[in-house]
Parts: structure tokens; sequence; C-alpha cells
């Protein structure tokens, strides 16, 4: 049966197709015969106890620099018009995208939205992780330079991030030495008003950085992303490069410790972050990538899943 489905995403135009998996799951659904509109949160709007988007009817295809086309935009009210509805729009995790989870969880009970706006908003990637701190490598959350420097007495070389980053944007080495330490600390307390997050550098980042997707809590591919010369980061975004992979023993135990509570919360497209085969580092639920990789590594069909998997929550 086909779908309506609205799309809050980045703008079209400035999506990389090669990689983006967003658009690799608008062609997936596309290719169901769902109709697509695209809007941006801004679009959003709230009156008298309904959610509505200016948004566009957009086609898709596979040709970079003429990858979509707009209709003429329309309003659409979310819950009414709308079957499904995808937050794909990338972070930052700020009080703009907190809002637009508000505005969506208002909606949830007449339209599916993915990822369950609630469980975004409850569940950031590097807040959510500590759930599992079993698997997690030493790890500190703090603003105070005390706090940290007592940690690299523990631990030597540490990595430094944003509590709400992304893409590997702003992450740092610091070595045992200490250098740059406080001058560094002083920065991220002067950037950013929450806490940052420390943690113990793992040397085998080396080898990679495993993105591992789950679809309904179901494991459904992966990746190793390895970092680029001189790099410690191994995000594609952010210069990586990547390459077929396997999961490990420890892998499918942390997949499986996971799973019953991705389904719970309605996070139904996850991608987590595995070091060394062991060490979890993150859990990604706002908008999670990887999947057009693995689908050229394994000839597989993520975008499929995923919608056989949103279309098998509507049916329920």
């Amino acid at each position: 049966m086909p779908l309506k489905v609205a799309i809050q995403m980045d703008p079209m135009h400035s999506i990389k197709i090669g990689g983006d998996s967003t658009f690799h799951i608008m062609l997936a659904a596309q290719k169901r015969g769902h109709q697509l509109f695209h809007y941006l949160a801004p679009d959003l709007s709230y009156r008298d106890g309904r959610v509505t988007a200016r948004a566009f009817p957009v086609t898709v295809q596979a040709v970079a620099g003429e990858h979509f086309h707009f209709g003429e935009p329309v309003k659409i009210d979310l819950g009414r018009d709308i079957d499904v509805v995808l937050m794909r729009q990338d972070p930052p995790f700020d009080l703009g995208y907190i809002t637009a989870t508000h505005l969506l969880e208002r909606i949830q009970h007449e339209t599916l939205v993915v990822n369950d706006p609630v469980s975004v908003r409850n569940a950031p990637e590097k807040v959510f992780v500590l759930d599992y701190a079993r698997f997690m490598p030493p790890t500190l959350i703090t603003r105070s330079l005390d706090e940290v420097r007592a940690f690299q007495a523990e631990h030597g070389d540490i990595v430094i991030k944003p509590l709400h980053g992304n893409a590997g944007s702003a992450v740092f080495r610091i070595s045992a030495d200490g250098a740059n330490l406080a001058a560094l600390t002083e920065l991220f307390g002067q950037v950013w008003v929450e806490p940052f997050m420390v943690q113990a550098f793992i040397k085998e980042v080396a080898g990679g950085d495993k993105r591992i997707v789950l679809i309904d809590g179901e494991v459904a591919g992966a990746i190793n992303r390895l970092p680029g010369k001189g790099e410690i980061r191994s995000n594609l975004a952010a210069g990586g490069y990547a390459e077929k992979a396997e999961l490990t023993e420890t892998e499918m135990e942390i997949c499986e410790a996971l799973k019953p509570e991705l389904k719970k919360r309605g996070l139904l497209f996850v991608g987590i972050d595995v070091i060394g085969g062991k060490w979890l580092t993150e859990i990604n639920v706002t908008s999670p990538t990887g999947i057009v990789a693995i689908d050229t590594f394994n000839d597989s069909d993520t975008g499929g899943m995923i919608w056989d998997a949103i279309e098998a929550r509507l049916a329920s």
C-alpha cells in the first residue's frame, strides 16, 4: 500500500547522494510507490492543536546534480495528511532540534514518527550510551579542569569531544604530557554550555571504528571506518574511509544487550560505534548514517529493510 511520507531533513541541494543515508532511504521509498514530501525543521508550525509544515512534493533519482525535483509547495497536516514522518535532519542537538521533537511528539497518536521523537530527545548519542557503561572505555563527563587532570593522570592519553557534537567534529586527542589540556578545556567551556566528554584513548582506533546498523533492534550490517592519514577520527564525514566488516562475539553481545531497549523506545533505525571489537562509544539515534557503504560491500538493501520495519509497525 503506497504511503505518504514527510521527511524532515537538511536542504536537498546540500546532500551528497553518493553516501547520504536519507537519500538512500528516499530512493527505496519511491521504489515502493510511496509519495514523498520534503520540509525543513523551521517549516514546522503549531496552531489550535494541529502540527503542520510547508513542504515540497519531491521525486528523487541517483543522478548527481539532478538528484531531486520539487513540486509546488503545499501546507500539510502531519497528523491527518501523512502516514510516516522521518526525522532525519543532522544535528547539532540544540534547542531547535529539541523543539522539533516536542512538536512531532504531538502527532504520534495519528502518524508514525521515525525515530520516536521522545526517545530521540531523551537518548542523545553520548548520553544514552552511558546506560551501557560496562561496554564503554573509561569515561568522564565534566566541565572541571581538575577532574580532567585527575582522569588523565590515571589513563594517560585521552580524547576530549563535545557532548552533543556530530560527524567527528571537535574531537581532540591529548597526550599523556597534558600539553594544551588547560587551554582546550577552557575553550570547550566557552563554546559549549553543557559538559564535555573525556575518554581514555583507545589505541585500537588506528584499526578502525566499526559502525553497526540496527533496524528495529536487529543487526542489518556493519562497516569498519578507518581514519585518514594523520587523523584519529574515522568518521566518513571527517575524511575516514570504509571497508567491509563482520561482527565480533563481543559486538554481537552488545547488540543483543541494546535490542530490547531500542524496540521499547521506538528507535527503529540506529547506528552504534564500536572500537577494537569491544568498546562501545556512541549510540546514534538522531540521524544515523552508513547504510550506503554497508549495501555497497554486502550487496544488501538496508533502505528496503527500513521500509519493511516501518510497514510492519504500521500494520501492527
